[in-house]
């Protein structure tokens, strides 16, 4: 990469800090071989269920598997269905598809891009078992308007993949459902050097239904009590996640200065829409999205000019190949559709500096003039 390119995320920042503490940690776990459970899973999870505030964490191989496996503790499954955005990354929707029941898709709110919870509410019927609200972009769902329209029965699984340190009224994202998935995909607010994921809940029996699931099905060596998966948090990848947890605070401040000079910068931009922070919510800023008409193009200008910028997501659920059988059409849900053709995310991640980020707005800005 030149290095007069700004990338959308640079992950060898992040790298170079916890270096040494992973280096440490992988050369402690080669000599024991302890590559699968070993003992630094443990202490991860227990780090990161306090760094949350929940009693349980439990390690799996990635954000996808830890959403499924969240659902297949709650018994959810075949005939069952699960209230998901239109908007969302597909794996939130794969996760319900794969236990077995069926995703019920609603609309977002036109400023934050979040589950409505009016839709929600007429969208639960006698099959609902579970609402899935996704805390997209570094910002959580309006969680207390959720429980509000949702029947005491319903549970809240969180899908917090994009929101590891996010608040709402001083609550973690992972605190509110009874069950919670997360992924540490590189290039998430806390992520590995390759996939994991992890389960947070406050009740035990999920939580050992859960390891059980993730682990064939087995608490007990050769003890096969249900159909399970191969799903376990790898132990070099704890390593990483533990070294990293001790910077999450400090990379989360810095996305957030990041976000504010980008305010400041974009303001009185005409055509570009900049991201909002809903009431009550701490922003950590996993992604930086504007909205722009002519996306494609300034897409291609901005690349030209050595700014990658990205998209989160083009493609809306219901319109995806997979989720064709569910029967929706285009104009089912508008805001989503809309924002699909305008959503543009901007480089952001710990220690962009402000001479990139001047340039991300240049090009944008640039990109923006008529040709």
């Amino acid at each position: 990469m030149s290095d007069r390119t700004v990338p959308l995320v640079d992950l060898g920042l992040q790298h170079r800090q916890v270096a040494e503490d992973v280096q440490a940690g992988w050369e402690a776990v080669l000599e024991r071989t302890a590559f699968v459970l070993g003992d630094e899973v443990a202490t991860f999870e227990q780090a990161y269920a306090d760094f949350i505030g929940v009693s349980h964490c439990v390690g799996v191989a990635n954000g996808t598997d830890s959403l499924e496996l969240a659902l297949r503790a709650l018994d959810i499954g075949p005939g069952d269905e699960v209230v998901v955005p239109a908007n969302t990354f597909v794996a939130s929707a794969l996760a319900v598809r794969r236990s077995g029941a069926t995703p019920v898709l609603v609309d977002v709110d036109a400023d934050h891009l979040l589950i409505e919870p009016g839709q929600v509410a007429e969208a639960v019927g006698p099959r609902t078992r579970a609402v899935m609200p996704v805390h997209l972009y570094g910002q959580m769902a309006p969680m207390r308007e959720l429980a509000a329209c949702c029947d005491p029965d319903l549970a809240i699984v969180e899908d917090c993949a994009q929101a590891q340190g996010a608040t709402q009224r001083g609550a973690h994202a992972g605190t509110f459902g009874a069950i919670s998935g997360t992924s540490f995909y590189p290039g998430k607010n806390l992520g590995a050097y390759g996939d994991a994921g992890a389960v947070l809940t406050d009740d035990e029996g999920l939580a050992r239904r859960v390891r059980a699931l993730r682990n064939y099905g087995s608490e007990q060596k050769y003890v096969h009590d249900e159909i399970g998966f191969n799903s376990r948090l790898d132990t070099l990848q704890a390593v990483v996640l533990t070294a990293k947890l001790t910077w999450l605070g400090r990379w989360n401040e810095e996305r957030q200065q990041a976000s504010r000079r980008y305010e400041h910068l974009l303001e009185g931009v005409e055509r570009v829409t900049t991201p909002r922070v809903a009431p009550g919510n701490a922003h950590v800023w996993h992604l930086y999205v504007v909205r722009v008409p002519g996306r494609e193009d300034i897409l291609r200008g901005m690349a030209e000019m050595g700014v990658q910028a990205g998209i989160h997501y083009p493609t809306p659920v219901h319109r995806l190949g997979a989720f064709r059988d569910l029967g929706y059409s285009a104009g089912d849900f508008p805001i989503t559709e809309a924002a699909s053709s305008e959503i543009l995310s901007l480089p952001i991640y710990p220690g962009i500096t402000e001479a990139q980020q001047d340039r991300v707005v240049d090009a944008l800005v640039a990109s923006l003039e008529p040709s």
